[in-house]
């Protein structure tokens, strides 16, 4: 398994890349650690003068006060985060703090402007703060922070570890309409994608027409993510695992029409207009993974991370699928979207090798920046390998079968 909600860097990994003291660690703050477990976070919770700090920053126009009565009320518990709801003379914001080697100010800024976007098309994203200098970013020194308005609707996967299947099939059915409806949203943002980097997800190597190579292409000319490959047998695994449903899915691929994507849709990122049956998306968040892909991409994210429960391979060690589940959701995105035949095809291939380049991208953040040797063999053996895995053995090939008599 691997991946978080919220994709936030902050302060106090070990290595190399601190260059000044964390603030203190909050003792009882506790994260979803990559093995289904509680874990002591590799970036410490915003403290109560930090968040103080940072609000203090933010224009006068904002109105959330001079920052000398902000508290941090709620610590997000996703393993990759360092972010808190903070109570303001306002009300309630969102603030995230950023390594610099995680999330630089210009990424930042390419998300401010896509989250700006979709609100101006009717979707329910938390605006950006601005800070006193205009702009959406603020660094101190190796370190960066963006504040967020809290979004609407009741946030039911709050504490739920990531990836956590939908708790009911109307979730998924709500789940797939608001993804639909994202997408017309999203579809005439014109920024190019952001290059292949820590904590990123792309369709470099799954839409070239040699996928294979563009692997190859892309380890190599990330040294860190190489090093950490460098002890594994990567070549014989890409061989014997991944060149063939790469092979297949790239042509698919390669006909699709790119557009900027979620990139990290699961419950978790969403918020709902009620506790109970049934509820409708009011609110979508965390943009950390967005980038230009394409929809049959982000529709084979979604799925793979909502409708198979991935926590069991650390768990029972079988995982099963929610088929009821997938189709709740594919049928809630049709209702607005349908999907074209070509879209079809390319999803059942995708769904295979949607998370690659993420996970690779989780492998080198594991080795390079909060250097964790256990999460760097969790993130490779079973989250990348161990996902291709379950897509060869029957249960895959259950999921694959039941996607394509969907539409026989």
């Amino acid at each position: 398994m691997g991946a978080s909600s919220s994709v936030d860097g902050g302060v106090g990994a070990p290595g190399r890349v601190n260059r000044r003291p964390p603030p203190p660690a909050r003792d009882a703050h506790r994260v979803h650690g990559m093995a289904n477990d509680e874990v002591a976070p590799d970036w410490p919770a915003l403290s109560d003068e930090e968040a103080a700090s940072v609000i203090s920053r933010v224009r006068d126009g904002e109105g959330l006060g001079d920052g000398a009565d902000s508290c941090v009320v709620w610590s997000s518990p996703r393993p990759m985060s360092a972010a808190a709801l903070v109570r303001t003379a306002r009300g309630e914001v969102f603030v995230k703090r950023h390594h610099r080697r995680v999330r630089g100010p210009a990424r930042l800024r390419v998300e401010h402007d896509f989250a700006r976007h979709l609100r101006d098309r009717g979707q329910p994203v938390a605006r950006v703060v601005r800070f006193a200098d205009g702009d959406t970013v603020f660094r101190r020194g190796e370190f960066v922070y963006e504040v967020h308005e809290k979004v609407t609707g009741v946030d039911l996967y709050r504490e739920a570890p990531s990836w956590y299947p939908f708790a009911s099939v109307a979730h998924a059915h709500a789940a797939g309409e608001a993804l639909a409806r994202f997408h017309g949203a999203a579809r005439d943002f014109r920024a190019p994608a952001t290059p292949p980097g820590v904590l990123m997800t792309s369709t470099d190597v799954v839409a070239s027409r040699d996928p294979v190579l563009a692997l190859e292409d892309l380890v190599t000319h990330r040294r860190a993510l190489a090093r950490a490959l460098a002890s594994r047998a990567f070549a014989d695994e890409v061989a014997q695992l991944l060149s063939a449903p790469l092979r297949a899915a790239a042509p698919l691929v390669a006909r699709l029409e790119t557009q900027w994507g979620h990139g990290d849709w699961h419950p978790s990122n969403l918020t709902w207009s009620a506790p109970d049956d049934p509820a409708r998306v009011v609110g979508v968040v965390d943009l950390g993974l967005a980038n230009r892909t394409n929809v049959v991409h982000d529709l084979a994210v979604a799925l793979e991370r909502s409708t198979i429960d991935w926590l069991d391979l650390e768990g029972r060690g079988e995982v099963r699928a929610d088929l009821a589940a997938t189709d709740a959701f594919l049928d809630g995105y049709e209702a607005q979207r349908p999907l074209h035949p070509g879209e079809r095809r390319a999803l059942c291939a995708v769904v295979v090798v949607s998370h690659l380049e993420f996970a690779l991208s989780e492998v080198e953040y594991f080795a390079d920046v909060v250097r964790s040797t256990a999460n760097t063999h969790l993130a490779y053996d079973g989250y990348l390998m161990g996902h291709v895995r379950w897509f060869a053995g029957s249960r895959g090939d259950e999921f694959i079968a039941h996607l394509r008599r969907r539409w026989d």
